[in-house]
């Protein structure tokens, strides 16, 4: 139930996201709506899910099942504080409480990962990767808080070391186990390409960080971290085709999210060499990258989550609905980034309208009768 809790609530936070973005509110409070209230705890939940999987162990405690709450407990903070609802030390708190989650988690995931007979599955090594650049985002803007000279150069490390780093790493880690998952289908290949990937990304996430002091090493950062995309994407299109990826409606959102990472990555870079506002990148981040990739990782998990154990009829009816109309929303989220890059606010309508949609089709998948 927590893990289904925190679904909704990610979509229920991309709602409130554009929301405030619609009536003006501060760009750190919208962006820290959609990132820390909705996606962090969203990302705590889904490893807690996968790294059982990926280690061949029991499932996770509920020590670690209460983590994500405590993620989005920190996350609302956040959002109250940038809002001017709530003091400004509440930052300093859920900073606080932020690291000790992260730490904890972390530390679990190494147990795991020991004792794991066997190796573990090299996609483990990017969640503990993830894990360590969210713990090093936390640190560098609770060093800015305290230091305001250097906050400007921190807040950035900040931004990229969550986004690229935190998201980006469990993503692409998460999404090489999760689309053959979707389509039935094993891919030989994606335990090579997770073990080759990984220096790289984790190089292109470190050039990105530091690239907010020293510009010049945008595009380096943007070609490391793209190119990963870019061949995962080229290997599923190799594998599967496009017929399958574009008939599944999950697959479709997943393949957009992939599609669409690659553009934000561009941007992200156009904005360290000066071509493009910060504001539209980021949201081109949240667009074009993280709705289509939280709606298609939902519709598949979602009914695993609420009916455990073998397949069964009532999952599958219940996947059935809630991938229906997944490539319209992906067109709509994909639409919606890249009028906001544009600099057309128009944007913020078709994401509302694939929320909306995608909102109508989780209600009533969770309403309606096994």
């Amino acid at each position: 139930m927590v893990l289904i809790y925190l679904g909704c609530s990610a979509v229920f936070a991309f709602a409130m996201a554009i929301g405030l973005a619609m009536v003006g509110a501060a760009p750190a409070a919208v962006a820290h709506a959609a990132f820390a209230l909705g996606a962090m705890p969203l990302i705590f939940a889904a490893m807690g899910h996968f790294v059982p999987v990926l280690t061949r162990s029991g499932g996770a405690e509920p020590r670690i099942h209460r983590l994500p709450l405590a993620m989005q407990v920190a996350g609302a903070a956040v959002v109250g504080g940038l809002a001017g609802v709530l003091p400004g030390t509440a930052l300093h708190g859920a900073v606080t409480v932020g690291l000790v989650a992260a730490g904890v988690f972390l530390a679990w995931l190494i147990k795991r990962g020991r004792a794991t007979l066997g190796k573990p599955h090299p996609g483990l090594a990017w969640y503990g990767a993830a894990l360590a650049c969210l713990i090093l985002a936390l640190l560098a803007i609770l060093v800015g808080l305290l230091w305001p000279a250097g906050y400007g150069v921190l807040r950035l490390a900040h931004l990229h070391l969550n986004t690229l780093g935190f998201i980006g790493l469990t993503a692409i880690g998460t999404l090489h186990v999760l689309m053959p998952t979707v389509l039935g289908q094993p891919d030989p290949q994606v335990a090579n390409r997770l073990r080759r990937q990984l220096p790289w990304a984790l190089a292109g996430v470190g050039l990105s960080a530091l690239a907010g002091g020293l510009p010049w090493l945008t595009p380096l950062g943007v070609v490391l971290i793209g190119g990963v995309v870019a061949q995962t994407v080229a290997g599923w299109l190799r594998t599967y085709g496009w017929a399958r990826l574009s008939g599944d409606g999950a697959a479709v959102a997943l393949l957009g999210a992939g599609i669409g990472l690659l553009v934000a990555i561009a941007a992200g870079g156009a904005h360290g060499l000066g071509w493009l506002a910060g504001r539209p990148a980021v949201a081109g981040f949240f667009a074009l990258f993280l709705l289509p990739l939280v709606t298609g990782a939902l519709s598949q998990l979602l009914p695993v989550w609420r009916f455990p154990g073998p397949a069964t009829p009532a999952r599958a009816a219940m996947r059935g609905r809630l991938v229906r109309f997944g490539a319209l929303r992906t067109g709509l989220f994909l639409a919606g980034g890249a009028l906001l890059l544009a600099g057309l606010t128009a944007g913020a309508a078709l994401l509302a309208a694939g929320v909306l949609l995608f909102a109508g089709v989780l209600i009533h998948s969770l309403v309606a009768r096994p």
